[in-house]
């Protein structure tokens, strides 16, 4: 399956900078309750997911694992907000709609008022400025249920269920809680006057009430306060207690929507760092090719790969045609077809049509390998930590790896690995996975990237993809 560019907006008007990324078990936020509206109340935040096919907690108010009020992605993608009470379902809303795009970001709105004399106006459920009405299961509330959320000395937790360990994985930005308004999706969001994609908009001046808060991930602390990654920017100061490292701070939000890899272009891959990190699953000896979320057909990219695999075993980095990267991705990779273009890292060979040749040279674990991608003049550039193979200049133009790219085509990132499990990589597009110590920008600001971007390329993201791409 082969997910192409989605929220690409280049003047969003309203930038978001950052988001966090929820890795599993290991990164949640939480704080403790007063005493609030516990009937009428809207949650609202973003999210692109990370991983799909498991139960994932999106927000949650728990007393125990059977008294409980969340919001959940299940195990078949759809999405669901329940209301337990010693095991027994008090409501619950399930979508039929699922959510399995690994490329786009979502934004969900659950506005609660069980005060309401009809049923189906207690909860609704909006996604990306629309109201979702199809539903396998949609038992309401009963007029004037109190809920979990705003209890009074109770948790509210984001990206897990404490429990039963149901934690998100993925992306979360913009996420707000208002304590007593049921609150419309207009309020967080408007559609774009020229594309009609979905974006957020300040909710700054929104009345927030006593419980409320405005988590948006700006500040780099651990700690419970203002300049914590979990800061309540709403003026309540109901600071989040956060389980992050710094690194897990990230510049891919719901504004601008960093390429990662795709899951869904091979499943026999173990992913994680939030589809950054690619390891083959230990015993596999098939050489397989998966590619990333973005794909392109114009305009100048640079992205970066970390070697993070042990030895120098056969390994490949490059681009692949969207037409033959749809293809059975088993002993395949970039390289392999007279429409992709490859780097072997064993050797550092230019693979072309099922052909290497003489270009770079092998590299090592933590080598980072260059690639600059030029799709105005149909070249492409590989090079490591910092110099180009083959004195190649992609600001000039001079010494690429291939010229004369096929005109007309959509280019895929793909990547592939032989040898028996346990080779892997860290991609970067512009938000990286891993630790940068230099900073280099794109020259429109974007990114975050370790060595210098060659002049006219830009970082993979949707804002440059509606400008260049």
């Amino acid at each position: 399956m082969i997910i192409l560019g989605t929220n690409s907006i280049k003047d969003t008007g309203f930038d978001v900078d950052n988001s966090l990324l929820f890795e599993g078990g290991g990164n949640f936020l939480f704080r403790t309750q007063s005493s609030g509206n516990r009937r009428t109340l809207t949650i609202s935040f973003w999210v692109k997911r990370s991983k799909i096919d498991d139960r994932q907690s999106l927000n949650s108010s728990t007393v125990d694992g059977s008294n409980e009020t969340f919001i959940w992605f299940d195990t078949d993608n759809t999405l669901f907000v329940k209301n337990s009470a010693s095991g027994s379902t008090d409501f619950e809303i399930r979508t039929n709609r699922l959510f399995r795009d690994v490329s786009a970001w979502y934004h969900i709105v659950v506005a609660i008022d069980t005060t309401q004399g009809t049923a189906s106006n207690r909860v609704k459920i909006y996604v990306n400025g629309v109201q979702e009405t199809s539903f396998s299961t949609a038992t309401y509330p009963s007029q004037n249920f109190d809920t979990r959320w705003n209890e009074n000395n109770k948790k509210i937790n984001i990206g897990r269920e404490e429990y039963n360990a149901e934690f998100f994985n993925g992306y979360m930005c913009e996420h707000v809680m208002i304590d007593g308004q049921q609150l419309a999706p207009d309020q967080f969001g408007k559609f774009d006057s020229d594309s009609a994609i979905w974006k957020p908009i300040d909710v700054s001046g929104l009345t927030f009430g006593t419980n409320g808060f405005y988590l948006q991930f700006k500040e780099s602390g651990t700690g419970t306060n203002a300049s914590g990654m979990g800061a309540d920017t709403s003026g309540n100061a109901n600071h989040f207690t956060v389980n992050f490292q710094a690194i897990y701070q990230r510049i891919d939000t719901c504004t601008n929507n960093f390429a990662t890899m795709n899951p869904l272009t091979n499943g026999s891959i173990n992913y994680s760092e939030g589809n950054l990190k690619a390891v083959k699953a230990s015993g596999d000896g098939t050489l397989r090719m998966w590619g990333s979320t973005l794909a392109l057909s114009n305009g100048k990219f640079y992205w970066e790969i970390k070697n993070n695999a042990s030895s120098t075993s056969n390994w490949y980095v490059g681009i692949t045609d969207t037409d033959n990267a749809a293809r059975d991705l088993a002993n395949r990779y970039p390289g392999i077809d007279a429409t992709s273009y490859g780097l072997r890292g064993s050797d550092g060979n230019k693979m072309n049509n099922d052909s290497g040749s003489s270009y770079g040279s092998s590299n090592s674990n933590n080598d980072i390998i260059m690639i600059a991608l030029d799709l105005i003049n149909y070249k492409i550039y590989f090079g490591k930590n910092g110099s180009w193979f083959n004195s190649g200049n992609p600001a000039n133009g001079t010494n690429p790896a291939f010229t004369g790219l096929t005109s007309g085509l959509m280019y895929m990132p793909t990547f592939a690995a032989t040898g028996g499990g346990g080779e892997g990589w860290f991609v970067n597009f512009g938000s990286p996975g891993y630790s940068i110590s230099s900073g280099n920008t794109d020259g429109n600001g974007y990114g975050n990237f370790e060595y210098a971007v060659p002049s006219g390329y830009y970082s993979l993201n949707t804002k440059n993809l509606a400008e260049y791409g």
